[in-house]
């Protein structure tokens, strides 16, 4: 499978439009099996992030659902711009006022009996502006401990980035955080996003290391919000939502359990980190 680029997008915002900071949150769950439930906890700490002076917010992957039934996702698709799911995010954005990038949840896929495992974002209105579902699907077994996610999900094929009021955005998923060709893909990004679920085995050796790395890379900040905890399913995921600088400096973490991780994102580190270091423009191939 070959990856499309991301579409035309408009003139990143310029200089003068951007603040000299904005504050970011990412938002960390242990979900349940009770998707009613699982919004009430995200709308607790939206408020929470909105209240302590976030713009954009950004929730972790499978923030709805996280059950030992993998059947349970398929039951609650959703069409494409339809839903109760969609409906909460579009109304959470608008509510508080912030740029919403809803994790993940299940939209209907093409093939029968599968979804795909579909970040949608919202703007301050609640207007949705852009969509990506997730390419890579995880695969991992180890002893007892096993996940296949293509039993359930149909993958993506479209590299997505976006324009807001932070600078150019990029969208990935958890276990596309090992794949740098995808972030390449995206051209220059002030910030990727990659809402996780990350198993607690995987993670432990390799979700800090990994996610400095892409920031490093690609000279921009990272923020990456996580299920952090033991879920009622039994399993257990790594957590540690963090938000990382350019330079690769972990600027905040929670390390697990439900709650808010604040940090602020500076254009002119950005600037600064790419002058000092022009990686970027020395690239010989892609």
């Amino acid at each position: 499978m070959s990856l499309s680029p991301a579409p035309p997008l408009s003139p990143a915002v310029s200089s003068s439009d951007t603040p000299a900071s904005t504050r970011i949150a990412a938002i960390q769950t242990v979900s349940g099996p009770d998707v009613e439930q699982n919004l009430q906890t995200v709308a607790r700490l939206v408020a929470e992030a909105a209240a302590a002076g976030a713009r954009l917010v950004a929730l972790p992957e499978y923030f709805s659902l996280i059950t030992a039934d993998e059947q349970a996702k398929v039951r609650v698709r959703e069409a494409d711009g339809s839903g109760p799911q969609q409906d909460f995010l579009a109304e959470l954005a608008q509510r508080h006022e912030v740029w919403l990038v809803g994790g993940t949840i299940p939209l209907m896929a093409d093939a029968e009996g599968k979804v795909r495992n579909t970040t949608l974002v919202f703007d301050a209105q609640g207007e949705r502006v852009a969509r990506y579902d997730k390419v890579h699907l995880f695969s991992f077994q180890r002893g007892g401990e096993r996940y296949e996610e293509a039993a359930t999900i149909e993958p993506g094929s479209t590299v997505c980035a976006f324009d807001s009021p932070l600078g150019r955005i990029g969208l990935s998923v958890c276990y596309d955080l090992r794949f740098p060709e995808l972030y390449r893909a995206m051209g220059t990004v002030d910030l990727i996003i990659v809402p996780a679920a990350f198993t607690y085995t995987t993670g432990r050796a390799h979700w800090e290391v990994l996610l400095r790395a892409r920031a490093i890379e690609n000279q921009c900040y990272v923020m990456a919000p996580a299920q952090g905890g033991r879920h009622a399913s039994g399993r257990v995921t790594w957590g540690h939502s963090m938000i990382i600088d350019p330079w690769g400096e972990v600027l905040a973490c929670r390390e697990e359990g439900a709650g808010v991780v604040l940090a602020e994102i500076r254009p002119e580190r950005i600037a600064g980190v790419r002058a000092s270091l022009p990686a970027l423009s020395h690239r010989r191939m892609g």
